[in-house]
């Protein structure tokens, strides 16, 4: 094996640096994995504008798939060199209250700044070449590609966001923004027998929604979203609606297209962060629940690991763009524009 693995490091505001350090050596109670592919979500892209608070230098990356290259003495189970796994939850605690209740998604002590074991750096570590987990936290993966799998991190958190709501059956599920997690929102709840209407400004976007089984798609700058939705639902609106935008705004909208009983899931985090209004009576006369869901939990990533293995859902589409670590500046630079689903960077073998 090598000895120097890459990292990709946030060292400023739209700065980032390809560096070398040691691989590390395995703990006794952990996985080595060799990264092959790393997804960039809304954070990295927010670390790398600097629009969040943050601390530098940092390793970013929280989409990660690979191979597992060593294994520590006291790990336990199937696991083999060679075998292809996703790594999940890296940051949880793992010893608060939610955490021992398996809900590790609302971690008390969750925390981006800690350095993992193995990592030069603080941050989640998808972004360098090697990679140290804890066995739980490292989920197997079969029959797709490496850019396919590092997309089950977005596939479990909308697992745990729809699971919260629970929509039955039949029920009407209004899904605002059709971007990456409006459209894994559509596909999980057409899976899920409900009637899908999805709202968004861009026609290719509700194309593509359409085309992934929703049965209405309205375009609110075209038609009356409300009314519509009225329409489409004989009165009663809808008895979940899924805000996958971070616009405050948004959410103000969204309660207008929910219906006694119904559930108003706030999906995204708010950027910039604004209060919103909501109408207390109307919350209380028309039983409403707000809801809100962020990350996943270990739970959620084996099935959602489950479902890309089998080809129960389809994150091909998703995959805007593949970049070489060494261009993680040209694939981040285009991620900030926000045209594109999931660009990812991708650790080749060196010559």
């Amino acid at each position: 094996m090598k000895k120097e693995m890459r990292c990709a490091v946030f060292t400023g505001q739209r700065a980032v640096e390809l560096q070398r350090f040691p691989i590390p050596e395995v703990d006794d109670d952990k996985l080595l994995v060799k990264i092959e592919a790393c997804g960039i979500c809304t954070w990295e892209q927010r670390v790398f504008t600097g629009s969040i608070n943050t601390d530098y230098p940092l390793i970013g990356g929280h989409e990660a798939a690979g191979r597992i290259e060593a294994i520590g003495k006291d790990v336990h189970g199937d696991w083999e060199v060679g075998q292809r796994v996703i790594v999940g939850v890296t940051l949880p605690c793992r010893s608060c209250y939610f955490c021992k209740t398996h809900e590790e998604q609302s971690c008390q002590n969750f925390n981006t700044a800690q350095v993992l074991s193995g990592q030069p750096y603080p941050g989640t570590g998808g972004f360098s070449e090697y990679m140290m987990a804890v066995p739980y936290s490292v989920f197997p993966y079969t029959n797709v590609t490496p850019q396919e799998a590092c997309i089950c991190e977005p596939v479990s958190c909308v697992i745990h966001s729809v699971e919260t709501v629970n929509p039955q059956f039949g029920d009407a599920c209004v899904i605002i923004g059709a971007g990456i997690m409006g459209l894994l929102h559509t596909q999980l709840c057409v899976k899920k027998g409900c009637l899908v209407i999805v709202v968004d400004m861009n026609e290719e976007r509700l194309e593509m929604a359409a085309s992934m089984g929703a049965h209405y798609t309205i375009n609110p700058h075209k038609e009356h979203a409300e009314k519509r939705i009225m329409k489409i639902t004989h009165g009663r609106k809808a008895q979940a609606v899924f805000d996958t935008t971070p616009a405050a705004s948004v959410v103000e909208e969204a309660c207008r297209y929910v219906g006694n009983m119904g559930k108003l899931m706030i999906y995204s985090g708010i950027y910039p962060n604004k209060p919103v209004q909501m109408d207390a009576h109307w919350i209380h006369k028309g039983s409403i629940q707000i809801l809100g869901t962020a990350n996943s939990n270990d739970r959620d990533f084996m099935r959602a690991a489950c479902m890309i293995s089998e080809g129960i859902i389809d994150v091909k589409p998703f995959i805007s763009g593949v970049y070489p670590v060494e261009e993680v500046s040209s694939a981040l630079a285009s991620s900030c524009q926000g045209n594109t689903f999931r660009n990812i960077i991708t650790f080749s073998e060196e010559l």
